[in-house]
């Protein structure tokens, strides 16, 4: 069994705000790619979160690529009432998105009460994934520098490989998208 955590960029660290944007149909062509040659290559579970941005894009894609490929979705929040704050809309999407998982929990039981808790995700999402692939270049920070640096710290006691899909990876599927389509999709 192959267990991958996914996870990268809000979607306000790239300045994506609606489902129209170039960026985002980007984005999620790369995502897709890369996820598809994980599943390909033996995933069976993909694990994600429900932040905005790339892990509600995780999610997205894996329902589409379950019509062609077996492999399980799991979504696991950091503690009780994750997005309670976030406004209607988003509370509405991200409540759909973990009713739609094959699988979905707490790490804590508790609402947020201290930092210590996302300490203890990123801990969970370490121990129960085989490896990460993140959306994140260490050139252009956001907060996924906690995961990153997590997982990196992680890999010092245990075999656990990363990927990234960083910005030049993401202008060289954008200048494909661009070549088949003729259009400009410069990230």
């Amino acid at each position: 069994m192959s267990r991958v955590w996914i996870t990268g960029y809000r979607t306000y660290e790239i300045g994506i705000f609606n489902q129209d944007d170039k960026k985002l149909k980007v984005i999620k062509r790369s995502l897709k790619e890369t996820m598809i040659n994980l599943i390909e290559n033996g995933c069976d579970w993909i694990i994600t979160g429900a932040q905005l941005g790339t892990e509600q894009w995780v999610i997205e894609i894996a329902h589409e690529l379950k019509k062609d490929y077996q492999f399980q979705l799991a979504v696991i929040l950091p503690f009780e009432g994750f997005g309670k704050n976030w406004n209607e809309n988003n509370q509405m999407i991200v409540h759909q998105l973990i009713q739609s998982a094959d699988f979905s929990a707490y790490v804590s039981q508790k609402e947020y009460e201290s930092p210590q808790q996302l300490k203890n995700y990123q801990q969970f999402m370490l121990t129960h994934t085989d490896k990460a692939l993140f959306l994140y270049d260490t050139e252009n920070e956001g907060k996924t520098i906690f995961d990153y640096n997590a997982a990196h710290k992680y890999q010092n006691n245990h075999v656990y490989p990363i990927q990234q899909i960083e910005l030049d990876d993401l202008q060289d599927t954008a200048n494909e998208m661009a070549e088949e389509s003729k259009s400009d999709y410069d990230i």
